[in-house]
């Protein structure tokens, strides 16, 4: 049950691509969130589940002025979180369109909470990361120097290029995740008693 001292932490699934490993990896991450005694509340929130339209506001986001209901829900969603986990594959060096467009709805929202990342791709997503750090910066974000870094591997998949046993092919990763999962709380809770202070 959650109580009025928990923080939330949003794990936001980027990839919309239809038969994206993005999900389990997200699954996965979830499910070593959860089981770990942080005190923190843990949601998935998957990108192809809200299906938000490319930026169609006609006023910049920093005015904080929303004319569309997906835009209101999703505003709603994103600053009742404390932090954000995301989680992100490397597309041709880069992170999906679907995540920028998704961080681009919002300004305040997004602004002075912390935020982590767990890459995947032939090398990691640590270049879709690295592009992703400036863009959160830019919104005012505080990104974690932890990170997971899954780095593919022919043996990790079957014939329909899906993980095979998605908790044995990422379990070499379950130490970077619990660290990270460490720094998380600790930010997160750090924000959400900032905030606390900030409007008491």
């Amino acid at each position: 049950m959650e109580t009025a001292q928990q923080s939330k932490t949003l794990i936001i699934v980027a990839s919309t691509r239809p038969g994206r490993v993005g999900r389990p990896i997200a699954d996965w991450f979830f499910a070593q969130a959860a089981s770990q005694p942080s005190g923190v509340q843990f949601e998935l929130v998957d990108l192809a589940d809200w299906n938000l339209p490319f930026l169609d506001e006609p006023i910049p986001p920093m005015a904080h002025t929303y004319q569309h209901d997906h835009t209101k829900r999703w505003s709603a969603k994103i600053a009742d979180a404390d932090g954000y986990i995301i989680v992100t594959p490397e597309y041709n060096h880069g992170y999906p369109a679907a995540l920028k467009n998704a961080l681009d709805y919002l300004y305040h929202e997004w602004a002075g909470k912390p935020v982590g990342f767990v890459g995947y791709g032939m090398g990691g997503g640590r270049l879709a990361v690295s592009q992703l750090q400036q863009v959160v910066e830019e919104l005012q974000m505080r990104p974690l120097t932890e990170q997971v870094a899954i780095t593919f591997e022919h043996d990790m998949f079957d014939e329909h290029h899906q993980l095979v046993e998605p908790d044995k092919v990422l379990a070499k990763y379950t130490g970077a995740a619990r660290i990270l999962v460490q720094a998380m709380t600790t930010q997160s809770s750090l924000n959400k008693k900032e905030n606390a202070y900030e409007t008491a």
